[in-house]
């Protein structure tokens, strides 16, 4: 899920690049054709960048609430859950292990008494 949210954004971040280059040209060509001034092609994309920034900013903010709301709906473990669990488990065969140790010894005690009664 991760994977996606990054390749989304990657992708989103690639293509402002590639739409930045062409507003960049497109620019040029008007100033070439002398149908705009230097100034105001700089201004056009000066503003273009602000404009795009601005609206990056906003799909990061929104992204990253709904990474979040995605996350809290499916309850994911966190490092900590697992971290958490993981001792359990490892508490757990301990005693486990124990209690295994304990019925050995006292079988063996039980049929040495056994043994010796008989």
């Amino acid at each position: 899920m991760a994977n996606v949210l990054k390749n989304a954004l990657y992708t989103s971040v690639g293509f402002a690049a590639l739409v930045t280059e062409k507003v960049q040209d497109l620019v040029d060509d008007l100033v070439n054709q002398r149908k705009i001034s230097k100034d105001e092609g700089e201004k056009i994309v000066s503003e273009f960048w602000k404009d795009t920034e601005s609206r990056k900013e906003e799909v990061e903010d929104k992204l990253s609430k709904t990474v979040e709301n995605v996350l809290q709906k499916f309850d994911f473990l966190t490092g900590k859950d697992v971290e958490d669990l993981r001792e359990r488990i490892e508490e757990l065969e301990a005693k486990v292990k124990a209690l295994n140790t304990k019925k050995a010894t006292t079988r063996k005690k039980a049929t040495a008494k056994a043994e010796a009664e008989a």
